[in-house]
């Protein structure tokens, strides 16, 4: 009876160390969840306001930079700044206060065109207005152009463009290539790395926000953030028992309370630092310390994104996370949970030494009532309930009682007859349930065959409606010049040979008299030249039509081998023009482009062949030419204009298709490339969906862009730049 009721005191002391420690644990979770949601909106202000700043001078610039471009910057540009002997282009020294004013800097071999001009001058005026007050909150405010020139406003480095080496290239810097297209397609602001600067010896990070005009980059906005504060803050400001720990996802770390940061140069890398135990002794302390830190670093990293709340049992600590808008650095704060744990253990101790006391007094009192009246009944009960536990539910208990422990020997009497009812019952209702299970499971096979023959018909629907959506395209050019060449044919004039033929029959016995004296006979022979002549251009122009059937009834077979094709292998690519493309897509629909009356305006870089997918392209090409032509059937005929344009890009080639027809809706947008969707009454919406596809797999896109309904739409297939001669 005593061990029975120590269990008791022992398990509700337990018990209450578990409710006071879960109760604590929640509490000081929530504490820690919400001092780290706190401080991250504090710590985030500086990097908003950045972005903010940025977004402000993004707009101000481009606004100067169009006022510009109608200016004649030339004589303002020569009073501020000159051409020195090294060739570089800088602030006139005489002139420049650099505690003040704005400093520039271009390099040599940068041609001073007036579009560069017009740049750089609006650079400079943007900082002149805007760096004093930017300075209060940012150490340094500049402005870097593509070509390698940068303006900047740095009242801490007075004379620093004065200073740059002829060969300094801005280029070297982590924030110039994080702008450029081919790094940033986004356009999106980009934040660089943590960094010592090299005068002032202070860590910092850059943030540089690109600007295109006209789909051109043509400048990026820049600010330098300090991180003193920010590291200071994170190290100091901490909850009781804890601590922060900020770091990038690359693996960068901006602030660790153990880590040493007098006297280095470059930041603390986890991933890196893997590789050199040396540094992670020489900057954590201890290698122990370096993979604890790796450990809340992988932790972090692999978590859920709805997970702010994280638990590391093999360092028994918590780690609430945050991340930072702006770099995306994550904030962790780590608690250990003996921080926890340790006044809910006090509680739990009280707890149990007054258990015992109570438990002593008690025993003393019940000793001799428990022996007489309660321990012989309750180990037959016990026998009972061994039995019972093993399976046995056949038990025979003394019920003749009237007291408590005899009914409790009837209630569990009952209890076991019960549970053996019940056991019977579920042997009986689990046999049932297996017998259903495979039932529904030979269901759902068949239903899930149903549905693969399903999806197998409806894609094969989907590629017989491609193929007659693309053969249709080319057929109504195939019957526009089947009709031409019959309407020449029928317009031949064979009826004038018979009749000359007759005259010359009539006139056989005398036909060098008829020839040289008769008037009829003297025009016989410019007649018969001048018919002969146009005979050979009916007939010039008939095979030339016919060409086109031909090479159009070809293209119809290379359209159903291409379908043909998603079943077997990819197709090879061969040498292609694509300027000749361009032309023969725009020939195809020549007759319906003239029946509409649409103004065709090429302008079509000279490029080397090219290895592509031939008729994948023309495919895409014919499509987006015929919609085009119906787009402008709102538009006076007069006024219909079909603008080609073919042009390269880097190891990219663009052609763009744009007409000044209908336009497309905004909200039409994200839709228009939709299996099925359509802007015109008879269009079945499979066109631009299967031309989008056929891109996608030759490497490429298809994207449109419209101002909006009535203002006209421009469809750009990108595709790889491979010329013929550096494939072979």
């Amino acid at each position: 009876m005593g061990v029975r009721i120590g269990i008791i005191i022992a398990l509700s002391t337990l018990f209450s160390y578990l409710h006071m420690l879960y109760a604590l644990r929640g509490e000081a979770l929530s504490q820690l969840q919400h001092h780290v949601s706190e401080r991250s909106q504090r710590e985030q202000a500086i990097f908003v306001l950045a972005e903010d700043n940025q977004a402000f001078l993004k707009k101000a610039l481009a606004e100067r930079i169009r006022a510009l471009e109608r200016e004649d910057v030339r004589a303002r540009f020569d009073r501020l700044f000159v051409r020195l002997p090294d060739g570089t282009v800088r602030n006139r020294p005489e002139l420049l206060d650099g505690t003040k004013e704005v400093q520039g800097f271009i390099p040599p071999n940068v041609a001073l065109d007036a579009g560069f001009l017009a740049r750089f001058m609006a650079a400079h005026d943007v900082l002149s207005w805007n760096g004093p007050v930017l300075n209060l909150r940012f150490k340094t405010t500049y402005i870097t152009l593509p070509e390698g020139a940068i303006l900047g406003f740095w009242p801490w480095a007075p004379t620093w463009t004065q200073k740059l080496q002829p060969d300094f290239s801005i280029s070297s810097y982590e924030d110039f290539p994080l702008t450029l297209p081919e790094k940033n397609p986004q356009r999106k602001i980009a934040w660089t790395g943590m960094y010592l600067e090299t005068v002032s010896k202070i860590w910092m990070i850059s943030v540089s926000t690109p600007l295109d005009l006209d789909g051109r980059h043509v400048a990026s906005i820049g600010h330098d953030v300090l991180l003193d504060e920010l590291m200071s803050r994170t190290i100091n400001d901490r909850l009781p028992g804890a601590y922060n720990i900020l770091f990038r996802d690359d693996g960068q770390v901006i602030a660790h309370p153990e880590l040493k940061v007098e006297g280095a140069t470059t930041p603390y890398n986890i991933l890196s630092a893997a590789e050199q135990p040396d540094l992670a002794v020489s900057r954590l302390g201890s290698k122990e310390n370096a993979a604890h830190l790796r450990g809340i670093f992988d932790r972090v990293k692999n978590r859920e994104p709805s997970d702010t709340v994280l638990e590391l049992p093999e360092y028994g600590e918590f780690v609430a996370v945050t991340q930072l808008r702006g770099p995306g650095w994550y904030l962790a704060t780590v608690l250990p949970k003996s921080v926890v744990s340790q006044p809910a253990f006090v509680a739990a101790r009280y707890v149990l030494l007054l258990g015992i006391l109570s438990l002593l007094v008690e025993l003393a009192i019940m000793y001799q009532v428990l022996q007489q009246q309660i321990s012989r009944p309750l180990e037959a009960l016990t026998q009972a309930t061994d039995k019972v536990a093993a399976g046995d539910f056949k038990v025979a208990l003394d019920t003749s009682r009237h007291d408590e422990l005899g009914q409790l020997a009837s209630a569990f009497q009952l209890m076991a007859d019960e549970v053996q009812r019940r056991e019977d019952a579920l042997r009986l209702a689990n046999e049932g349930l297996e017998h259903r299970v495979e039932e529904r499971t030979r269901e759902l096979k068949e239903l899930h065959a149903q549905w693969l023959q399903t999806a197998r018909r409806a894609g094969m629907a989907e590629i017989a409606t491609n193929v007659l959506h693309n053969v249709g395209n080319v057929l109504n050019s195939v019957y526009t010049s089947a009709q031409v060449a019959k309407e020449r044919v029928g317009e031949m004039r064979l009826e004038h040979v018979r009749r000359v033929a007759h005259m010359l029959e009539d006139r056989q016995s005398d036909l060098t008299t008829f020839l040289t004296q008769d008037e009829r006979g003297r025009h016989l022979m410019p007649f018969l030249d001048k018919l002969g002549k146009n005979l050979v251009e009916d007939r010039e122009e008939i095979i030339s039509l016919l060409e086109d059937v031909g090479r159009y009834t070809e293209h119809i077979g290379d359209i159903v081998k291409v379908q043909q094709n998603y079943a077997r292998t990819p197709r090879l690519h061969e040498q292609v023009s694509l300027s000749e493309l361009v032309e023969d897509a725009i020939r195809i629909n020549s007759a319906g482009l003239t029946r509409h009356q649409v103004k065709v305006v090429r302008h079509l870089a000279t490029l080397p062949p090219v290895m592509t997918d031939k008729h994948k392209t023309l495919m895409i090409l014919v499509n987006l030419v015929s919609n085009a032509k119906y787009a402008m059937d709102g538009v006076t005929p007069s006024e219909r204009l079909l603008t080609v344009k073919l042009e390269p890009a880097a190891d990219r080639v663009f052609i763009n298709i744009h007409d000044n027809g209908m336009g497309i809706a905004p909200e039409m947008l994200t839709r228009i490339f939709q299996y099925g969707f359509t802007t015109r009454e008879e269009g079945h919406g499979f066109g631009l969906h299967s031309s989008a596809l056929a891109a996608q797999e030759m490497g490429g896109s298809l994207t449109v862009h419209s101002d909006g309904l009535g203002r006209g739409a421009t469809f750009t297939l990108e595709l790889p730049f491979h010329p013929a001669q550096a494939a072979a």
